[in-house]
């Protein structure tokens, strides 16, 4: 047996489409219900013969000629939801890893914070979360505390700092979670920092898992830790092994996909 197995930094699901902030000139917001979930869109009308899709910043825009009723142009989205849903989630995921590069260690910067982007500020009394620490939504504020002096070195520590607290709050929930469910257990965890690994776990059961995963969605960081459990019983990744995962976690796929497109060189750095 193996004296470690450790996971390396490496389907479908909701896929958000929410109106822009501003709609191009002429343009309208339309959403159409389809057996996957609801589409929304900006549908735009022009001369061309044809119903036209295309993925922009803003999502979804349909173009249709101005002859084409609404039902048709509602019938041709939910022909190609499996297109469309695919295509947005792709932009959606690469608009994610661009973000995780744009980390700025001043006021108003913006990072990824369990699957979110939220922004951090300096100024206020306290260090504090102005939203659900533990349900972010995007935009949501990190109030660090910090004069409105403090260079970038003091708020990239102080922002760590954060991460780290909320990596180990979150993580402990969860795998008390998955624990208390299983019945497997463990001789001790601990955060890692590991630049090419999310987890690993020996087989005298102690696990570490990078505090990094605090910037994505809990769905992932389950997943990471249900990889780490499933070797307290299959110390390989042989079939047997991904059957266990799928008992501790039913439908991890989508979660392992995620993972699999990001990097340690695509996440804020903080060095």
């Amino acid at each position: 047996m193996p004296p470690g197995t450790d996971l390396a930094l490496g389907g479908s699901g909701f896929v958000p489409t929410l109106p822009p902030t501003t709609l191009p000139a002429g343009a309208r917001w339309r959403e159409v219900a389809t057996p996957a979930q609801t589409i929304g869109f900006v549908l735009l009308r022009s001369k061309r013969r044809t119903i036209g899709f295309l993925i922009t910043d803003d999502g979804l825009r349909v173009t249709a000629p101005r002859w084409v009723g609404l039902g048709e142009i509602d019938e041709a989205v939910r022909g190609k939801a499996s297109w469309i849903l695919s295509r947005l989630r792709t932009w959606q995921e690469r608009q994610q890893r661009v973000a995780m590069h744009r980390a700025r260690w001043e006021d108003g910067g913006e990072l990824p914070y369990l699957g979110q982007t939220i922004r951090f500020r300096v100024g206020g009394d306290r260090r504090h979360f102005a939203g659900d620490a533990l349900a972010p939504q995007a935009g949501d504020t990190l109030w660090l505390g910090l004069p409105s002096g403090a260079d970038g070195n003091r708020i990239r520590d102080t922002v760590q700092a954060w991460l780290q607290g909320q990596a180990r709050a979150i993580i402990q929930t969860r795998l008390d979670h998955f624990l208390q469910r299983t019945g497997l257990a463990i001789t001790q965890w601990r955060l890692s920092s590991a630049r090419t690994r999310w987890g690993s776990c020996t087989s005298q059961g102690h696990i570490m898992l990078n505090w990094r995963l605090v910037h994505f969605a809990v769905d992932v960081i389950d997943y990471v830790i249900a990889h780490e459990l499933a070797h307290l019983r299959e110390m390989n990744h042989g079939p047997g092994f991904w059957t266990e995962v799928g008992h501790i976690l039913p439908g991890y796929e989508q979660a392992r996909q995620t993972l699999r497109q990001h990097d340690p060189a695509s996440l804020p750095s903080f060095t």
